[in-house]
């Protein structure tokens, strides 16, 4: 026994793995269209029902609501005015300026003076017809008298009658166009044409009043302020050429029209700069020539002087004669000596014309040095000169600069002035009416589609956010992809629910679907362990009814279908169930084990119809967790591994009890079962931790009483548990 129970120790039993819930990117993650999908359809008669409640709130509102009539009336807003007097007629490009002049307009169409000079044309401020459909406010000057107003009152009604008709205008200007459309909107078709058409009419009126009052008032303006700006130019000019001649300062015309003036200096200092440089090149050459002077004849001057170059060639003939005659005679000789003494005689004649030579060019260079260095002290000179003159030319400049200021001034005021003088005498407006308003015969609004749209669109909206809301509350785990994903845990198998049959007769019937899903879940359990399906393991879940017991019944089963001796054993000693399935009572089973009988056989019962023998849960103890946090389980578990193959726990539910980690911690591991639409899943995870706490390795999840038509992708798992099933039905019918 102890030689097996080292074995299920160190081999049968894996490394424990903490549960853990997956981060994010770990498991391959659903697409973001996936999940909206997922959502859709989940939440999809949440949507539904939030858009059909818009639609109809949407049709009610806009059967409610007053048709309302609107006429447009359009004007053209030129630029400026043409000019009569000039011929050419050229029209300015739009620009930056154009932008800020039709804004400024449009600003005008909209103001409070335009509107109330409408309502006063119109006659509207005293039209008891025109409050009444808009809606008179609660004040004095809206009571009757005689059944007329009171003119005490005027001016408030005015003043209100002017934002009545701003709240219904709209001005909609026409893109890349001098076109304005003024639209006023009522409930009168006849009262909008006449208000949009006196819009335009009043506003043609009031910017030739404009223009006609900001001529006459510009004028005299412009002649105040040209009198006193040709004050300051003249005394800024004085102030600048009496600056001028004090500090003696003077500047030629530029080169080019336009060119700003130089002073005088400048161009000195550039010339004498000029030839600084060009002495500096002479003494460099000079300086080059001297230094090759130094050795003998080396120098391009006395190679190309004749007078040594006839020297050089009548030494060469004598040499050559006296080396002809060393060649029959003595150095001796007279002849030969002779020849010697004339060569001595021409090599200090090419000694004296090479130093002649030599003399020349070293004058050459001094004579450079001193030009170059006389250049260079004028250079620094008219440097001093022209940093005394930038010193003395910075009131200068602001002088100047005050009278190129003043200057512009003048100028900018004297054609604005020839300007508005031309154009005092000419009535031309810059705006125009291009088509009237005309009597609106359908109602711009309700518009049905157009609200019913809107209507949709808000529904759907609403009703996504429910959708999002409501998934986002919900912990639930609606299908098998969501397992893994929000617990962590492999998914070892989806269980349908039965519905027509108990557990016990659907595992009988090896065509049932559950069979078939257990059988899915025992495939899957093989993969957990390096020895294929685990000798003893546990299954628990997080409450009661989530469908654990059938779980470690179907297994069970599954495993002595296979060809394997199973026993299972009911771990549950505060609510048994084992014994029900095999038809006897608990009077003997886990718990007197646990209390010290040791005779196995007398405590387990053998269920003919499922192959397995299984062992009740015994006497309920007065507190089976201390049962179980002795050792007597770990004995249990080593001796039934020595009678069977395998060993399952129907254990206890996790959550408020210790005995599932108890009897978990004894095992190799323990399968968790998870009942779909049925728990949340924070406390899944909140039960898993406590199972990690004591170190309980998890090998898998089963999501029970799973229903198909409830998924949302449910038809795949409905297909797969179906499949060959109706097929089989039709051949036997």
């Amino acid at each position: 026994m102890n030689m097996i129970a080292s074995k299920l120790n160190s081999a049968d039993i894996p490394q424990v793995q903490e549960p853990r819930v997956l981060e994010s990117g770990e498991a391959d993650a659903p697409s973001a269209l996936h999940t909206y999908l997922r959502i859709a359809l989940r939440w999809r008669w949440v949507i539904i029902g939030a858009t059909v409640i818009c639609l109809m709130l949407g049709l009610i509102v806009t059967l409610l609501m007053t048709p309302k009539y609107t006429a447009a009336a359009t004007i053209e807003i030129a630029r400026e005015a043409e000019q009569v007097t000039k011929f050419e007629g050229v029209e300015r490009e739009v620009g930056a300026a154009d932008q800020e002049f039709y804004q400024t307009q449009y600003g005008l169409l909209a103001s409070r003076t335009l509107a109330e000079r409408v309502a006063n044309a119109l006659n509207l401020v005293d039209d008891q017809e025109f409050f009444e459909m808009f809606g008179a406010p609660d004040d004095p000057a809206f009571e009757l008298e005689n059944g007329r107003y009171p003119a005490s009152g005027r001016a408030k009604r005015q003043r209100v009658a002017g934002e009545t008709l701003l709240d219904n205008l709209s001005i909609d200007e026409t893109r890349l166009s001098r076109l304005v459309d003024i639209r006023f909107t009522s409930p009168n078709p006849d009262l909008s044409k006449r208000v949009a058409n006196a819009w335009a009419e009043n506003f043609i009126q009031t910017n030739l009043e404009r223009k006609v009052q900001s001529t006459a008032y510009g004028r005299e303006q412009l002649q105040r302020q040209l009198a006193e700006y040709k004050d300051r130019l003249d005394a800024s000019q004085r102030q600048l050429v009496t600056y001028a001649s004090t500090e003696e300062i003077i500047n030629l015309p530029g080169q080019t029209q336009g060119a700003p003036e130089r002073a005088i200096i400048v161009d000195n200092l550039a010339a004498f700069n000029t030839a600084l440089s060009e002495a500096e090149a002479d003494r460099i050459e000079a300086e080059a020539r001297f230094r090759l002077a130094a050795k003998r004849g080396a120098t391009t001057e006395a190679l190309s002087n004749p007078a040594i170059n006839e020297l050089r060639a009548r030494r060469a003939e004598m040499a050559a004669e006296y080396q002809r005659m060393m060649v029959r005679f003595e150095p001796g000789y007279p002849a030969a000596a002779a020849i010697q003494s004339q060569i001595d005689d021409l090599d200090r004649s090419i000694e004296r014309e090479e130093r002649r030579v030599t003399d020349v060019l070293d004058a050459s260079y001094r004579q450079a040095i001193q030009r170059r260095n006389e250049l260079q002290a004028k250079v620094e000179g008219l440097k001093q000169d022209y940093l005394d003159l930038r010193r003395r030319s910075i009131q200068y400049n602001i002088f100047e600069q005050e009278v190129d200021t003043n200057q512009a001034l003048y100028d900018g005021l004297l054609q604005r002035f020839k300007e508005i003088g031309v154009a005092g005498g000419i009535g031309v407006n810059n705006v125009s009416v291009v088509d009237f308003a005309l009597t609106p015969q359908v109602p711009s609004s309700p518009r049905l589609l157009i609200n019913l749209m809107i209507s949709l669109l808000a529904g759907l909206m609403i009703g996504a956010a429910l959708a999002f809301a409501l998934e986002q509350l919900d912990e639930a785990i609606a299908d098998p992809t969501e397992v893994e994903r929000r617990l962590g845990l492999p998914l070892l198998g989806s269980v349908p629910r039965t519905m027509d049959e108990t557990p016990k007769e659907a595992l009988l019937d090896r065509k049932s679907e559950l069979f078939d899903a257990y059988l899915a879940v025992y495939t899957s359990l093989g993969f957990t362990t390096e020895h294929g399906v685990p000798r003893s393991f546990a299954v628990t879940s997080t409450r009661p009814a989530e469908g654990k017991s059938t779980t470690a019944l179907a297994l069970a089963t599954t495993l002595a279908r296979a060809g394997k001796k199973v026993i299972l054993v009911d771990g549950d000693m505060r609510s048994p169930s084992v014994h029900h399935l095999g038809g006897v009572d608990h009077d003997r089973g886990l718990s007197n084990f646990l209390a010290g009988d040791d005779n196995i056989d007398n405590l387990t019962f053998v269920m003919n119809d499922l192959a397995i023998t299984a062992m009740s849960a015994g006497p309920i103890p007065p507190n089976a967790a201390e049962l179980l946090t002795g050792n007597r389980l770990s004995v249990l578990v080593e001796r039934l591994c020595e009678l069977y193959d395998h060993v399952i726990i129907d254990s206890p539910p996790v959550m408020g009890l210790a005995d599932a980690p108890l009897i978990a911690s004894r095992v190799e591991g323990a399968i968790y079962a998870v009942e779909s639409h049925g728990i949340r899943s924070s406390q899944v995870k909140t039960a898993l931790n406590r199972l990690a706490s004591a170190n309980v390795r998890v090998f898998g999840c089963v999501l029970t009483k799973f229903e198909a038509r409830k998924s949302y992708y449910g038809y795949g798992y409905e297909y797969g548990y179906a499949y060959g099933r109706e097929e089989k039905e039709a051949e036997a019918a």
